[in-house]
């Protein structure tokens, strides 16, 4: 069983044609070729992949393709976090018996008033107790309203079958406190890549990044410099990254990732309403960052 979180992996985007259909051969495309750098794995069902718009027959389908795409030697994590304990526990299973190597859980946030410390725990011990493949933390206040407190995942850390988290608020000082408060076998991901290297040298062993969806390659090469021992370098990559990586989450969201995933010869698609594409304006902006930050070169704009 899968427990080794370390490394980049895409939250892999989710094309769909101008009606809002799943257009499921590009998203099997865009997976094997992928495929073919050095990324740990994928997530698929994530946040950049529009989870929240997807049925569960779409996000099986996802998960089958992919997983038949996926080298063994690459982890297939998906998003499989529900509102309800309940069905979260129900679709976990159903993603594990497609060949799921863990999941990702996201805080519940509908009625976020009522999620305190202990709810949360109560909320994440149960799947652990009932899933069978390993589960990871998700905290991304910004989109949920919820912020997972260290105290929580200290406590969290105790359930062996909770592998790790991937935090996304680039709340630094935070994920230093969880690295000291966890076991090392509890493994932390960074879900924030203009933080990447900040957070690895803090504690995390990975990143869950959109922008490796992207440019995997660019990822990669901040990772393996840390790793190397390199810092210098990885600074220096780190800062060329940040620019475009903030592009395509906070600067233009989903709809930019999906550009900047044609202008590398990927499939992004269209966002499914009520997002909506990128004008000519927005267009030209993200394509005039990636060109400072000298990626467009690499591009097929």
């Amino acid at each position: 069983m899968k427990r080794n979180i370390s490394g980049i992996f895409p939250p892999i985007a989710t094309p769909f044609d101008s009606d809002g259909n799943l257009m499921i051969d590009w998203f099997n495309e865009n997976i094997e070729r992928l495929s073919e750098t050095g990324l740990a794995g994928f997530v698929v069902a994530g946040s950049n992949g529009e989870s929240a718009y997807l049925s569960d027959d779409e996000k099986l389908l996802m998960v089958q393709g992919a997983r038949a795409r996926i080298p063994a030697d690459k982890t297939l994590i998906v998003g499989a976090g529900k509102e309800s304990t309940h069905l979260s526990i129900r679709f976990i299973q159903k993603v594990a018996d497609l060949g799921a190597d863990m999941v990702l859980i996201g805080t519940p946030s509908y009625f976020k008033a009522r999620m305190d410390d202990d709810a949360l725990f109560a909320h994440f011990w149960m799947i652990a107790d009932e899933s069978p493949i390993p589960v990871i933390v998700y905290n991304v206040p910004q989109f949920t309203g919820v912020n997972t407190s260290v105290s929580l995942i200290h406590r969290l850390s105790a359930h062996e079958n909770i592998a790790g988290m991937k935090e996304s608020s680039a709340n630094i000082g935070m994920q230093a406190e969880v690295r000291r408060r966890t076991p090392e076998r509890f493994q932390i991901v960074v879900g924030s890549a203009p933080t990447m290297l900040s957070s690895f040298i803090t504690g995390a062993c990975g990143a869950v990044v959109a922008i490796a969806g992207v440019l995997p390659n660019a990822c990669i090469e901040v990772y393996e410099a840390y790793r190397s021992g390199d810092w210098k370098r990885a600074a220096e990559l780190q800062e060329r990254l940040s620019p475009v990586a903030a592009a395509v989450t906070t600067g233009f969201g989903v709809p930019g990732l999906k550009v900047a995933m044609n202008m590398a010869g990927l499939k992004g698609g269209e966002p499914r309403l009520p997002l909506l594409p990128l004008n000519e304006k927005q267009t030209a902006g993200l394509v005039a960052i990636f060109k400072a930050s000298g990626y467009l070169s690499a591009q097929s704009a």
